[in-house]
C-alpha cells in the first residue's frame, strides 16, 4: 500500500526524492523522519542515497531515471557526481546532460521500457534518454501539457496520468507505453503527480494530504496490494505445509 509522509511542512514529495527499481534519491538535509520513512521501506531491497544536485534540495525534478541510468543536469557539480557514482550500484550508469530545459524530471517521463520526452528537448537529449535509461523514446503531451514528467506517473506496472487527460488520449498513450493508465490526483486534487508522489514496481510515497480514494486508486493501477497479497499467500502455503509435516 502507498504510504504517507511529507517533507518538512511540504506534501510535494516527489519534489525532494526520486524512486526507481534499482535505487532511491532523497534530498539531504530534510527531516530525518522523511528519510527514514524511505529507509525503512526500502532499505533491504536498494540504496537510499541522500544527496543534493546543483547545491539544491529538489532532487526529484531535475534528475530522470530506471533502474539502468541516471540522468543529471550540467549544473550538477563534480563532488555530487562523485558521490552518486560511489553510493549508487555499478550496473546504474549516470550521465550528466547538457540541455537548455535542465528540470529534467519535468519533461521526461519513464520506466524501464519506455520514456515519454517534452516536445522541444534536444535531439542529443533524447539520444541520451534513449542509450543511458535503455528506453525507447516518444515526444508526447500530457493533457495538452508539454511537462510529461509533472503530470504523468509511471511504472513497469502502470500509470496514473493528468485528470483531465481525454479517454481517447489515455488509450493512445497506454497503447504507446503497454501498460494499463488511469487518470488520477493525489494530495486533495492535485493534478501535478510527478510533485506529489514517486513510486515503484512495489511501493509508492505519497503527500500526506492524499486521500483514502487516491491511496486506493494509486494501489490499484501500480498493482501494489498484490505483492502484500502474494507474500501473504506464500507465508500461509508455508504455514500449512509445516502443519502437514508436524501433524
Amino acid at each position: 500500500m502507498a504510504l504517507r509522509v511529507q517533507y518538512e511542512n511540504s506534501n510535494e514529495i516527489g519534489v525532494f526524492s526520486k524512486l526507481t527499481n534499482g535505487y532511491a534519491l532523497v534530498a539531504a538535509g530534510g527531516s530525518e523522519n522523511f528519510y527514514s520513512a524511505f529507509e525503512a521501506e526500502l532499505a533491504e531491497h536498494i540504496p537510499v542515497v541522500r544527496c543534493s544536485i546543483a547545491n539544491c534540495r529538489f532532487v526529484g525534478r531535475v534528475v530522470a531515471g530506471n533502474s539502468r541510468g541516471l540522468l543529471v543536469p550540467s549544473t550538477t557539480t563534480d563532488q555530487e557526481l562523485h558521490h552518486l557514482r560511489n553510493s549508487l550500484p555499478d550496473s546504474v550508469v549516470i550521465q550528466r546532460v547538457e540541455e537548455r530545459l535542465s528540470a529534467l524530471g519535468n519533461v521526461i517521463c519513464t520506466n524501464d521500457h519506455v520514456a515519454l520526452i517534452h516536445a522541444d528537448l534536444d535531439r542529443e537529449t533524447e539520444d541520451i534518454v534513449a542509450d543511458v535509461l535503455g528506453v525507447e523514446v516518444f515526444r508526447q503531451t500530457i493533457a495538452n501539457n508539454p511537462l510529461v514528467g509533472s503530470y504523468a506517473v509511471l511504472t513497469n506496472q502502470g500509470g496514473l496520468v493528468h485528470p483531465r487527460t481525454s479517454v481517447d488520449d489515455l488509450e493512445e498513450l497506454s497503447a504507446l507505453l503497454q501498460v494499463p493508465l488511469v487518470a488520477g490526483t493525489v494530495n486533495r486534487g492535485s493534478d501535478v503527480l510527478g510533485a506529489g508522489m514517486v513510486v515503484n514496481d512495489w511501493t509508492a510515497f505519497v503527500g500526506l494530504d492524499t486521500t483514502a480514494t487516491e491511496i486506493s486508486v494509486v494501489d490499484s493501477i501500480f498493482k501494489l496490494g498484490e505483492v502484500e497479497e502474494e507474500a501473504a499467500d506464500i507465508s500461509q502455503n508455508l504455514r500449512a505445509s509445516l502443519v502437514d509435516t508436524l501433524g
